[in-house]
């Protein structure tokens, strides 16, 4: 498996795993009717920021983007967010990608790096994230709307560096 930076030609495969990952409803506190237009704006980021695909031979099994959290005062800390393909979960896709956008951060100067809505029921996501420094610094009791599990809380988590 390779992570290199996106490139145009990715979009469609990429669009199937965005896709795929928003219609289930639950992991991102995304609009699950967004278009694909509007998910290649919401994903591809613009430098300094970084989208990435991680890919097997022509294959795109998942994704990342990376970038500054928020602007000025709150600039030092970096974010990510990271969708693999169905088929490709449990082969240690999330955990490069994951790896991939830490080490990117770090080699940038950032303090740190926050996830600002890890939904609590995503354990395979929090356990990651949790292997790699992150601690759930507050939860937001009710905020994300499971589809089968009703309403459960989205974390937030944060790695110093």
């Amino acid at each position: 498996m390779l992570i290199r930076e996106f490139a145009e030609g990715d979009w469609p495969q990429v669009w199937e795993i965005v896709g795929e990952v928003v219609r289930a409803e639950e992991t991102f506190p995304y609009d699950p009717a967004m278009t694909a237009g509007q998910a290649y704006d919401m994903w591809v980021e613009r430098p300094p920021g970084l989208t990435v695909v991680a890919v097997e031979g022509d294959r795109v099994l998942g994704t990342a983007k990376m970038g500054t959290n928020r602007p000025g005062p709150g600039s030092h800390v970096s974010t990510a967010s990271f969708m693999v393909a169905a088929d490709a979960r449990g082969r240690g896709v999330g955990t490069a990608l994951c790896r991939h956008a830490l080490d990117w951060a770090h080699e940038r100067g950032y303090a740190g790096m926050q996830f600002n809505a890890v939904v609590e029921t995503n354990r395979t996501a929090v356990e990651l994230y949790r292997r790699h420094g992150f601690e759930v610094v507050g939860t937001v009791p009710g905020a994300f709307a499971h589809p089968s599990l009703g309403r459960v809380g989205l974390h937030v988590m944060y790695c110093a560096f």
